[in-house]
């Protein structure tokens, strides 16, 4: 039910839309003077406002003027005589939603009070996504406590203010993408799209398509035109995560649209401008690369113009505890599990431990950890093999590079096959709930 405010100084037009909409199921308030109108929208803001072009005390659109000032976004329909069109377009250039004439038609106004309604109440919720979708990026995500992050969140600020390409260096895992998407909701450009592409997820022959987009007909499976994600990005934020894996052919296209702002999509003629930030991301030293004939020295140059060094956690074991207080909270809402923290013993092996991947490797240890736990604590028996063997300092090399994603999609693999596809043997056979191997086969594409 909306609260619908008819500002008129005709009682009988006002009784008529009070009956019309109330049928509806609308709450209608109405006054017949423009000062009493104003009165009540500051008692009480209503969620449409039916507003009579001629009052005997104030006219129309400087009533409208007053509500846009004060409540920009509260939707207004004019009422107007037939004769008087021409003013009912002017309050539209003012601000108003929309008008109806004198004497006006019932399924009209219905029709026109419904669309007023449904389109400031899209708006609301794409106002109320934009405030989670800033509350889930910025600053105040970083997760850390250490001297080394807060000097690289401090120049991640200062970089936020300008329009500079950013170069983000750092091992993987380390979270570059969370310090670009900060950066780009502090700018000025918060407010535009963030765009991602891994260089090194796509290969060399999509990777162009993917950049600049293409022409219907530019290659065999081109049946339609496509923008590509400089033309998603415009006026927003191109984060180039992995750029160390670029092919040279495309690092020189690259280079020029960085230069011009400019370039034809695939299979294209026409020169299309762009107005896009970019900031890059790796874990390669590319001054070795380019020693290695592998990236371009101009472009280097070019998107390094400002360097920000994210340190490996293995330098800032301080931060393990707020990080792991973080993951026990995301864990709970994401498995939909009573996850409270973890016991002391297994908090040593942490700080202990030299985590080669990073934050992401020490969520999903606990994320595994949980899963195969019953309890509301993490302990020591859940914990991963190699990391206890490694953070005793009894591990081998091997157990550095040992990638413990895949480890355990191999093993879930075994455990379906063993379990001839039996979802519930095989969550028995790991010794998790069903649901947990549902989560893990969902998130492994598996099956």
């Amino acid at each position: 039910m909306s609260t619908i405010l008819v500002i008129d100084d005709e009682q009988l037009v006002r009784w008529s839309i009070e009956k019309l909409l109330s049928k509806e199921g609308h709450d209608v308030i109405s006054v017949g003077t423009g000062a009493e109108g104003i009165m009540k929208i500051k008692e009480d803001v209503p969620d449409i406002v039916l507003l009579d072009m001629k009052l005997p005390d104030i006219n129309g659109i400087e009533v409208l003027r007053t509500i846009k000032r004060d409540i920009s976004d509260l939707p207004v329909v004019m009422i107007t005589a037939y004769g008087s069109i021409d003013s009912a377009i002017d309050a539209i250039k003012t601000g108003a939603f929309d008008y109806i004439v004198k004497p006006f038609d019932g399924e009209k106004l219905k029709l026109t009070v419904s669309r007023a309604i449904e389109l400031f109440k899209l708006k609301d919720e794409l106002a109320l996504f934009k405030d989670k979708a800033h509350s889930q990026c910025g600053f105040h995500t970083i997760v850390a406590k250490s001297e080394e992050i807060k000097k690289a969140i401090d120049i991640a600020r200062r970089l936020a203010s300008s329009d500079t390409t950013v170069l983000i260096q750092g091992e993987s895992g380390v979270g570059k993408e969370l310090f670009a998407r900060a950066i780009h909701c502090a700018s000025t450009r918060e407010d535009k799209p963030f765009v991602d592409l891994n260089c090194s997820a796509l290969p060399v022959h999509l990777i162009e398509s993917e950049l600049f987009g293409y022409e219907k007909g530019a290659f065999t499976d081109a049946k339609t035109s496509k923008k590509g994600i400089f033309e998603l990005a415009d006026r927003g934020t191109l984060f180039l995560d992995e750029i160390g894996d670029m092919d040279l052919s495309t690092q020189a296209k690259l280079l020029r649209v960085i230069e011009a702002q400019s370039f034809k999509r695939l299979g294209g003629t026409k020169e299309m401008s762009v107005d896009v930030r970019i900031i890059s991301a790796t874990n390669k030293d590319l001054k070795k690369v380019i020693e290695k004939g592998l990236f371009r020295e101009d472009l280097y140059y070019r998107i390094n113009v400002m360097p920000l060094v994210i340190p490996p956690l293995r330098n800032r074991a301080q931060d393990i505890p707020l990080l792991v207080e973080h993951f026990t909270k995301t864990l709970s809402a994401e498995l939909k599990k009573d996850v409270k923290g973890i016991d002391s013993d297994v908090l040593d092996y942490f700080m202990r431990y030299k985590w080669p991947g990073n934050v992401r490797e020490l969520k999903n240890v606990m994320e595994r950890m949980a899963l195969l736990s019953n309890d509301s604590i993490l302990r020591k028996e859940h914990m991963p093999i190699e990391l206890m063997e490694t953070s005793d300092g009894r591990g081998d090399e091997q157990y550095s590079s040992l990638e413990l994603e895949k480890v355990e999609k191999e093993l879930i693999i075994k455990a379906l096959a063993l379990a001839e596809g039996n979802q519930t043997k095989a969550a028995q056979a790991l010794s998790i709930s069903r649901d947990a191997l549902r989560y893990r086969m969902k998130k492994y594409s598996i099956g």
